[in-house]
C-alpha cells in the first residue's frame, strides 16, 4: 500500500492531498492549495472553513453546556464553499455578464474553466478522502493515538469513539456526556476516532440537503432531483446513480483484471524501456556524426579560405605590377631620363632619309605618351572593393542548421481515396514539414490490431491496393520516412469494399440516342441530357399538359449469372435521373414505345418505376431508384425498411417532414451504388460513399439483365471509372497486393 502514495499527492503542494476537491478536468487538489491558486491568479480570497485538526475545529475548550447548542452540520465545508468562493460583495444582478473563472491545471497543462461560482461547483472527493485516511491509518498514523477533543488538558483521555454527525472523535465518557440517553444526538453515526470528518454523502453544489441521485451520460456529471428537471438535459441519457455506479465499477474491474492478467507484458515493456534508457546514455554515435558534420565543415571552408586568399594575392601582384610599369613609363617622360632623352639626341640626326626611317616609332612612342598624359588614369584599381563577400545566405543557412526531423504525419485526401474494384488511397504532406524519401503503407482488416497489418513501402504519394475480400472493412494509415527514421502515422481511414464483384461496362449507343437531348462522352462512361428543339416545339402545350419524353440508356452488357456491383454519380442539378437495372427485352419495348410523363405508369409521385403494375406476382421486368434537383426518393415497402431505416440512422432526415407511406427523400447522395444478385432476383442500391443499403427490391431476372439509366429533362451522370483503368499519364503508383485466398474483385 506504501507504493501508491505517488497517487495521493496534490498536484500544487506535492504532499498528500487534504480535504480535495475535483476539478472540471476530474483532477483532484487540496481545497487551500486551489484556494491559493486563485488568488495569485488575481481572483478574491475565498471564505474557506477551518482544517479539522485546527483549534476552532476541536472543542476541547468548550464546556458541557455549550455543546448542549446545535451542532455544525455535516456538509459544513460544502456550504461555506458555495457562500464564498467566486463571488463578490455588492456585486448585482444586473451589472452584465459574470465573471468566468479560469483554474491553472499542472497535470492538464491548461487553464480550465470553474465557472461564476469558483470553487462553489467542484464537490469534495469522498472517495480519495477515505483512501488517504485508510493510507495513513495504514503508514504513518498506525500507531498514533487520536486524543479525545472534550477533556481538558493535561487530563486528555485516548479518544475511542467518533461521531460523523458531530464531526468530533471522545473518549467513552466524554461520548455518554455529550450523547445522553434518549436523546435525537444518541442516534448519531458511530465511526472510529479520526481527525478529519466528512459528510457521510455528496450534496448538490447548487440545491442544499439534496442528494446526487441522478447521473446525466450526455454531460457527464452528477445530478440531483431538481436539477434533473432542468431545460439543459432536456432530451439527455439519464441513469439512477447506482446503475452509473455499477457499469463503472464494472468497467474499472474488468480494466483492473486484464492489466493484472498480463503482468509479464508489463515487465517486458518495463524492462525494454530500461534497456533503451540504457541505450541512450551510452549512445555515442549520433555525437559522433554531429563531430564529423562539423569537423567536414570546418574544413571545407578551411579550403575555400584558402583558395579566396590565393585569388586575392594573385590580383594584388597583377595590380602591383600594372602600377609599376605605369610609373616606370611617367619616369621615361622626365626631361632627361628615358624617352626624352633619347628623343633629343634624335632630332640631332640631319640625314633626312635615315631620321624618317628610324623616328616614326618614337613619334608613335611620343603620340601614346601625350594621350596618357592628357588622359591620365591608374592602370590598376588599389581599393579592392570588389572583392567582397556576401555570407548572408550562408550565415542564414548555418543559422538554420539543425538535426533533420522526421516527416509529420501526412493527411489523407478523403476526396480521392476511395474503394471499388481496388483500393486507391491518396495523402500529402503538411506545409511545414521535412521531405519524405518513401513512405510506408499499413493496411489491415477492421478487427486486427494496429501493428498486426502489412506494411508496404511507396514513392510516391498514393498506392493501389487489390486482391481484397468483397463486402469487408479495411483500416489504412501511412507514415514519412528520411534520413531520420519513420515519423507519426497518418489518421486511420476506413474503407468499405463492394459487397460483389465491379462489374465494367460502357454507355450503349446502339438503340438510337436522341442527338438533340443526349450527349454521350468520347470514352462512353458520362452522358448528359439537355433539352432540345422539341421541348421549345412543345412549349405551347406546356401549360395543359406534360409531354417530356424519358430518354433511356442502358449499359453495353447483359448480366446472366453471379452477383455484381457498379456505381455511378449524378450531377446535383439533373432534374430527374432514374438509375436502375432491367430485363433487355422489356427494355427495349419500352424505348421503341416511349411512355410521356402524363402516362399513370410515371407518375412521378411514385418515384420508383418497378413495372408491379403488370402483375402483383411476378417481379417487376425492371426497378429503378429516382434523384433530381440534390434529392434522391426512396420509396417505402416491405423489402426497403430496414434499408431505409439505416440510412436514417446515418444522420440523415427527411427534408419533406415526417416519413409517409409513399417514400421519403433524402439528400443525394456523392456516389450511388447498385448491386445486383442475378440468381435471387434482388437488387439493391447503396450510397457508394460509406456502402450504406438505401433501398432494396425484387426484380425479374428469367433474362439477361441489363444496367439502366434515365433522363427526364436536363441532367448527366457519370460511370464510376476503375482503379485499374486510371489514366497512365498520371503519377504512376505502386501497386500493393494482399497475399491471401480471397476472392478478386473484378
Amino acid at each position: 500500500m506504501k507504493s501508491m502514495e505517488q497517487e495521493l499527492l496534490c498536484p500544487v503542494c506535492k504532499d498528500i492531498v487534504k480535504q480535495p476537491i475535483v476539478l472540471p478536468c476530474l483532477h483532484s487538489v487540496c481545497l487551500m492549495c486551489a484556494s491559493e491558486v486563485l488568488v495569485q491568479s488575481g481572483y478574491p480570497q475565498p471564505e474557506l472553513p477551518p482544517e479539522p485538526n485546527s483549534p476552532a475545529s476541536t472543542p476541547n475548550t468548550r464546556s458541557p453546556r455549550q455543546m448542549r447548542r446545535p451542532m455544525p452540520k455535516s456538509d459544513r465545508v460544502d456550504r461555506l464553499l458555495r457562500s464564498g468562493s467566486g463571488t463578490y460583495p455588492g456585486r448585482r444582478r444586473k451589472e452584465g455578464p459574470p465573471l468566468v473563472m479560469l483554474f491553472p491545471c499542472a497535470p492538464c497543462g491548461r487553464d480550465v474553466e470553474l465557472g461564476e461560482r469558483g470553487l462553489a461547483d467542484c464537490m469534495r472527493n469522498l472517495t480519495l478522502e477515505r483512501i488517504v485516511e485508510r493510507y495513513r491509518h495504514t503508514v504513518s498514523l498506525g500507531s498514533v493515538a487520536v486524543m479525545c477533543q472534550f477533556c481538558k488538558p493535561p487530563q486528555a483521555l485516548e479518544a475511542t469513539k467518533g461521531c460523523a454527525d458531530c464531526r468530533a472523535s471522545f473518549c467513552n465518557e466524554c461520548f455518554k456526556l455529550y450523547h445522553p440517553w434518549g436523546t435525537p444526538r444518541a442516534q448519531h453515526e458511530h465511526v472510529q476516532p479520526t481527525l478529519n470528518f466528512r459528510p457521510k454523502v455528496l450534496t448538490c453544489p447548487e440545491h442544499d440537503q439534496e442528494r446526487l441521485q441522478f447521473y446525466c451520460k450526455s454531460c457527464q456529471m452528477l445530478l440531483c432531483s431538481l436539477c434533473k428537471l432542468r431545460r439543459i438535459h432536456t432530451g439527455h441519457k439519464i441513469a439512477p446513480v447506482t446503475q452509473a455506479y455499477q457499469t463503472l465499477k464494472d468497467k474499472i474491474t474488468k480494466e483492473l483484471n486484464f492489466i493484472l492478467s498480463n503482468q509479464e507484458m508489463v515487465m517486458t515493456q518495463i524492462t525494454q524501456l530500461e534497456n533503451a534508457i540504457t541505450q541512450t546514455e551510452v549512445r555515442v554515435s549520433a555525437k559522433e556524426q554531429l563531430s564529423h558534420c562539423m569537423k567536414e565543415i570546418m574544413a571545407l571552408l578551411t579550403e575555400r579560405q584558402t583558395m579566396l586568399d590565393q585569388a586575392l594575392e594573385s590580383s594584388r601582384q597583377r595590380r602591383t605590377e600594372a602600377l609599376a610599369n605605369q610609373v616606370a613609363e611617367k619616369r621615361s617622360l622626365l626631361e632627361h631620363a628615358g624617352l626624352m632623352a633619347f628623343t633629343q639626341e634624335l632630332l640631332k640626326e640631319n640625314d633626312p632619309s635615315s631620321f624618317v626611317h628610324a623616328a616614326r616609332i618614337t613619334h608613335n612612342r611620343l603620340a601614346q605618351s601625350i594621350e596618357s598624359v592628357q588622359r591620365f588614369s591608374l592602370s590598376a584599381d588599389p581599393s579592392f572593393r570588389h572583392f567582397q563577400l556576401d555570407v548572408s545566405r550562408e550565415l542564414k543557412l548555418l543559422t538554420d542548421l539543425n538535426f533533420i526531423q522526421a516527416p509529420l504525419a501526412p493527411v489523407i485526401d478523403t476526396q480521392r481515396t476511395l474503394a471499388y474494384d481496388q483500393l486507391f488511397l491518396c495523402w500529402r504532406l503538411p506545409q511545414d514539414s521535412t521531405p519524405a524519401w518513401h513512405y510506408s503503407v499499413e493496411f489491415r482488416r477492421r478487427g486486427v490490431v494496429p501493428g498486426g497489418g502489412r506494411l508496404e513501402e511507396v514513392t510516391g504519394t498514393c498506392a493501389v491496393i487489390d486482391r481484397l475480400e468483397m463486402d469487408s472493412v479495411y483500416v489504412l494509415r501511412v507514415r514519412g520516412c528520411n534520413k531520420a527514421g519513420f515519423g507519426e502515422y497518418s489518421e486511420e481511414v476506413y474503407l468499405h469494399t463492394p459487397p460483389a464483384p465491379v462489374l465494367n461496362f460502357y454507355l450503349d449507343s446502339r438503340w438510337g440516342l436522341h442527338a438533340d437531348r443526349l450527349v454521350l462522352s468520347k470514352e462512353q462512361r458520362c452522358a448528359r441530357s439537355v433539352p432540345g428543339l422539341s421541348l421549345l416545339q412543345a412549349a405551347d402545350r406546356a401549360l395543359t399538359s406534360c409531354h417530356l419524353t424519358a430518354d433511356l440508356l442502358v449499359g453495353d452488357v447483359a448480366i446472366t449469372q453471379g452477383r455484381h456491383y457498379w456505381a455511378c454519380s449524378v450531377e446535383p442539378g439533373s432534374y430527374l435521373v432514374k438509375v436502375g437495372v432491367g430485363l433487355e427485352s422489356k427494355l427495349q419495348e419500352w424505348f421503341h414505345l416511349p411512355q410521356d410523363m402524363a402516362s399513370p405508369r410515371y407518375d412521378p409521385d411514385s418515384g420508383h418505376d418497378s413495372g408491379a403494375e403488370d402483375s402483383s406476382d411476378s417481379p417487376p421486368p425492371f426497378s429503378f431508384l429516382t434523384m433530381g434537383m440534390g434529392k434522391i426518393y426512396l420509396p417505402s415497402s416491405a423489402n426497403s425498411h430496414h434499408a431505409n431505416a439505416n440510412y436514417r440512422e446515418s444522420g440523415f432526415t427527411n427534408g419533406n417532414g415526417p416519413s409517409s407511406p409513399a417514400g421519403v427523400t433524402y439528400p443525394l447522395p456523392p456516389r450511388l451504388g447498385v448491386c445486383l444478385d442475378f440468381e435471387k432476383g434482388r437488387v439493391t442500391f447503396y450510397d457508394a460513399h460509406s456502402l450504406r443499403p438505401l433501398w432494396e427490391g425484387p426484380v425479374d431476372c428469367s433474362a439477361p439483365v441489363c444496367p439502366a439509366f434515365c433522363f427526364i429533362g436536363g441532367g448527366a451522370l457519370q460511370l464510376q471509372e476503375l482503379v485499374a483503368n486510371r489514366n497512365a499519364n498520371q503519377t504512376p503508383v505502386r501497386r500493393v497486393t494482399i497475399q491471401s485466398r480471397v476472392t478478386k474483385l473484378n
